[in-house]
C-alpha cells in the first residue's frame, strides 16, 4: 500500500500544523483584540526578565550561583505563556524556566535557590501553584498530566501548563504524559520551547517529524506553532489553549519557535556547535525590541514608560544581587536549608528507613566534628 502525505484534517477533525507560525506584532496590526494594558504589562515583564537573566548570569560568574541556564532570547515564551494563565492554573517548569517562575510571582531570590545549591527548592508550590524546577528532562510533564487528571476527578476547573524544551520531546516521559492526558482529555497545555538545540544537538538530529507540533496528531490532540519571539502571539495562543482545557476540550501541544542566545549553561561552549552568523540572525528578532517597536507604533508606549520599566528592573536586580551576595549560615537552624540535617526534610512524605539511617549517620558525624573542635580549642 502507498503511504499518503498528511492531509489538513485528521479523522477527529483536528487541524494539522501547516503554514507559518502564529505571529501578531509585526507591524501595527494583529493585537487589537488584546487589552492595551495587557500588552504593556507583557512588555514590562520582558524588560524585567531580560535584566533578571543578565543579573543571574553575572552572579554565576561571581560564584554566587552554581549554574544558570539563561533564557535570554526566550523571554517572550516565558512571559507570554505564564501571563496567559489564570490564578487557579498550575505551572510545571523545567530548570530553564526561571523567568516563567518569576513571572508567576515567586520571589526572585527564591527562584534561584536550587541553582544556588542552598536547598532542594525555593518556594511553596501550593501558594504560587508552581511546581519545583525540574532538572531531568520531561519528568514534570507526567506530574502535570497527573495533577490535571486529579483536578478532573475532583471537579476543579483549572488548566495546567507544562513547559519543556525541544530535547525533552525525545524522552519517554513526554510520550507517556501526552498519551495519558489525551486519553483522559485532561486540561494540560504542553508548551515546547523549540530553541533549536538540545544542548548541542540540533532539532534535525532529534526528530524526523515536519515540526514538533505535528507530534500532537498521533496522540489525538491539536498541535499549534507560534512565533516564540512574539510575546503577544504566545500569550494569545496559550490563553486559547488554556481556555479550551478548562472547558473540557482536552490537551493541546504548542510549539514555540525561539532561540537560546546564550550558551546552554555557563559550563557550555556554544561556539563549538553553532556559528556567530546564526546567533546574529536571531538577535535581529529580539523579543524585547520587537515588542517595544510594536507598542511605539501603536502609541501605547513612550520614552517615560520605557525608562520607568528599566528603573524597576534595575531595582529588582540590585535587590537580588544584595541578597545572593550574603552567605547562608551553615550552623544556624533558622531558615530553610540552613541546617545541614534539613537536607533530609521533604524528600518523602514519610521518610524511608534508609533515609533515616543516613540522617542519623550525618548527625553523628556533625556532633563528632563539634566535639573535636572544642577539644582542640581546650
Amino acid at each position: 500500500m502507498d503511504i499518503e502525505e498528511p492531509v489538513t484534517m485528521n479523522q477527529e477533525g483536528l487541524s494539522l500544523p501547516v503554514g507559518d507560525p502564529v505571529t501578531l506584532i509585526d507591524g501595527a496590526a494583529g493585537t487589537e483584540t488584546i487589552d492595551a494594558g495587557v500588552l504593556v504589562e507583557l512588555y514590562r515583564r520582558l524588560v524585567l526578565g531580560r535584566r533578571f537573566n543578565q543579573q543571574a548570569t553575572a552572579l554565576t560568574k561571581q560564584g554566587r550561583l552554581a549554574v544558570y541556564p539563561s533564557t535570554t532570547g526566550q523571554e517572550a515564551c516565558q512571559v507570554g505563556a505564564v501571563l496567559a494563565l489564570a490564578d487557579e492554573d498550575w505551572l510545571f517548569p523545567t530548570y530553564r524556566d526561571t523567568l516563567a517562575v518569576l513571572t508567576r510571582g515567586v520571589d526572585p531570590a527564591e527562584v534561584l535557590t536550587l541553582l544556588r545549591g542552598d536547598w532542594h527548592h525555593g518556594w511553596d508550590p501550593h501558594a504560587h501553584r508552581v511546581a519545583p524546577l525540574a532538572t531531568p528532562l520531561a519528568t514534570q510533564t507526567v506530574h502535570a498530566a497527573g495533577l490535571a487528571r486529579a483536578a478532573q476527578l475532583r471537579g476543579d476547573s483549572l488548566a495546567v501548563l507544562a513547559m519543556i524544551g525541544d530535547g525533552a520531546t525525545s524522552e519517554g516521559d513526554f510520550h507517556e504524559a501526552l498519551n495519558f492526558a489525551a486519553v483522559g482529555r485532561s486540561p494540560v497545555v504542553f508548551f515546547v520551547q523549540n530553541n533549536g538545540y538540545a544542548i548541542s544537538v540540533p532539532i534535525d538530529k532529534q526528530t524526523a517529524a515536519p515540526t514538533l507540533a505535528h507530534k500532537a496528531i498521533g496522540y489525538g490532540m491539536p498541535g499549534v506553532r507560534v512565533d516564540g519571539n512574539d510575546v503577544a502571539a504566545v500569550y494569545e495562543t496559550v490563553r486559547a489553549a488554556a481556555d479550551r482545557a478548562r472547558a473540557g476540550g482536552g490537551p493541546t501541544l504548542v510549539e514555540a519557535l525561539t532561540y537560546r542566545v546564550d550558551a546552554h549553561t555557563n559550563a557550555d561552549d556554544a561556539t563549538r556547535y553553532r556559528d556567530a552568523e546564526e546567533v546574529e540572525a536571531w538577535l535581529r528578532r529580539d523579543p524585547v525590541v520587537r515588542m517595544e517597536n510594536h507598542l511605539r507604533v501603536r502609541g501605547l508606549l513612550d520614552e517615560a514608560m520605557v525608562e520607568e520599566f528599566r528603573e524597576g528592573a534595575e531595582r529588582m536586580a540590585g535587590e537580588l544581587r544584595a541578597r545572593l551576595s550574603t552567605d547562608p549560615d551553615p550552623d544556624s537552624s533558622a531558615g530553610a536549608g540552613a541546617d545541614a540535617l534539613s537536607l533530609f526534610d521533604h524528600v518523602y512524605a514519610r521518610p524511608t528507613s534508609q533515609l533515616l539511617e543516613q540522617r542519623a549517620l550525618l548527625a553523628r558525624e556533625l556532633a563528632a566534628g563539634k566535639r573535636a573542635a572544642k577539644e582542640a580549642i581546650a
